[in-house]
């Protein structure tokens, strides 16, 4: 494990991935960017996948529904934390948007075989915690918590 080589009374690793809106031939560029990095981190697989595809569905969101925006995030040695951040247009119902099936995707989306309403709901599952918050014009902050322990210790009973 890459933070067992490392001596120092803390260690954190930032990374960002800047996200363009509507550019779907780059669609999930910053999420297989990661999961490389995590990888060669050499984090444990089932950690690697749940950040790779909260970060992924977090990048979809981004792209199908902003002009663009940040997915910054910050990897300590127990917990990998997730922040996606966009200027616009903000989500006005933040319950609704939660439930699984409910989408507001333009039908062009969907012909393309993305806005099915599973995104939020797929992030929260791969998530320790999730937090959403949004203001209507002027953006969206998603902050993802992925514990790095839960998978070691699960491991190890």
């Amino acid at each position: 494990h890459f933070f067992e080589d490392i001596l120092a009374d803390k260690v954190v690793l930032l990374f960002q991935y800047n996200v363009t809106g509507h550019s779907f031939e780059h669609a999930g560029e910053g999420a297989s960017r990661l999961k490389a990095t995590l990888q060669r981190l050499g984090l444990h697989p089932q950690i690697v996948r749940r950040v790779a595809i909260a970060t992924y569905e977090a990048e979809m969101n981004l792209i199908i529904y902003t002009e663009g925006g940040s997915i910054r995030v910050r990897v300590e040695p127990n917990e990998i934390f997730v922040v996606v951040k966009d200027s616009g247009p903000g989500i006005p119902d933040i319950e609704k948007v939660l439930q699984p099936g409910y989408s507001t995707a333009p039908e062009w989306v969907r012909e393309l075989g993305f806005g099915a309403g599973m995104g939020l709901c797929n992030i929260n599952r791969c998530a320790t915690k999730m937090d959403l918050r949004s203001t209507v014009g002027k953006g969206t902050q998603l902050s993802i918590r992925i514990s790095i322990e839960d998978e070691v210790n699960s491991e190890s009973s």
